[in-house]
């Protein structure tokens, strides 16, 4: 028991790593460059970890962690990037909020595993809670945005899932390292043909671009591929509703920005939806194996 909620918080840290790109991305880089900003932040992070690992995926390997490689870093940061610049970032989030339910419907869809009652409601009180937090009434929801907010989703979701699924002997910093890598070079053309170049770089710009790679996403994407090793996918799903909720709350602690009283309510409700799905994953889920066991 203690080992699994040590399991949770630590993979928890990276959704709330990743909250952080906001305030980094608008406040400390060069502006409208979002795939080369992607591509900063995942391609230099693979390849240091892939140098420290020292490790080359088995030759049954490579197929597999391509796929997982344009699910949960290439198709996903482009997505991602393509809703953030065509919706309010409240729209985005809130569409992004379907994840844990679309990673129910994959273990159905794929493994007959059903998800309890209570796992459903709570997914879908998060959606609820998430829209009373970011959404206003004036949010415009752009077909294309919305478009590529689902299949963001649905890509990151799909990828946490399989992830799960195939079980890999690879440690966790060869199997991150890989796929930052491979999704860096993936993510590559879209900064060659969609952003501008570079401006002359400050100090401060490099500073925001070496917090994304070394800590936005080589540390929070080893703990968030630790956590997808060791915990239910539907529980690390759930998760990663906690990066809006800490992008708000450093909007409100460095930008000054408003929380009302519905916002408080919509954080509690979002708040209340992880804790019950981590609740109910952790009663459906097999007793785990001792640490030296797990796939890594």
């Amino acid at each position: 028991m203690q080992h699994r909620k040590l399991d949770i918080l630590l993979t928890a840290l990276a959704p709330i790593i990743w909250g952080s790109t906001y305030i980094v991305t608008t406040q400390f880089l060069p502006p409208d460059r979002p795939f080369i900003a992607a591509l900063l932040r995942t391609l230099p992070a693979g390849l240091l970890l892939t140098l420290f690992a020292r490790q080359l995926p088995g030759k049954g390997q490579w197929g597999r962690l391509l796929l997982l490689s344009a699910l949960n870093i290439g198709f996903f940061q482009a997505l991602l990037f393509v809703a953030a610049y065509r919706l309010p970032g409240g729209v985005a989030a809130v569409v992004g909020a379907i994840q844990p339910l679309l990673v129910m419907a994959l273990a159905w869809a794929l493994d007959g595993r059903r998800s309890s009652g209570v796992a459903i409601i709570a997914a879908m009180a998060g959606i609820a809670g998430m829209a009373a937090l970011l959404l206003s009434p004036g949010a415009v929801w752009d077909p294309a945005g919305i478009a590529a907010a689902l299949a963001g989703s649905a890509s990151m979701a799909a990828g946490t899932y399989l992830a799960q699924r195939w079980k890999t002997n690879m440690p966790v910093l060869a199997f991150t390292g890989w796929q930052l890598l491979a999704g860096g070079i993936m993510l590559a053309p879209a900064a060659i043909a969609f952003d501008p170049p570079l401006p002359a770089l400050t100090m401060t710009h490099v500073l925001g671009y070496a917090y994304l790679s070394l800590v936005g996403a080589m540390a929070a994407y080893v703990l968030w591929f630790r956590g997808v090793a060791q915990l239910p996918p539907v529980a690390v799903s759930s998760l990663g509703l906690l990066s809006p909720l800490t992008a708000v709350v450093l909007g409100w602690a460095l930008l000054d920005q408003r929380l009302d009283g519905i916002s408080l309510l919509g954080m509690a409700t979002v708040l209340a939806s992880i804790l019950t799905v981590q609740w109910a994953a952790q009663r459906s889920a097999p007793a785990p194996l001792p640490l030296q066991r797990r796939s890594a």
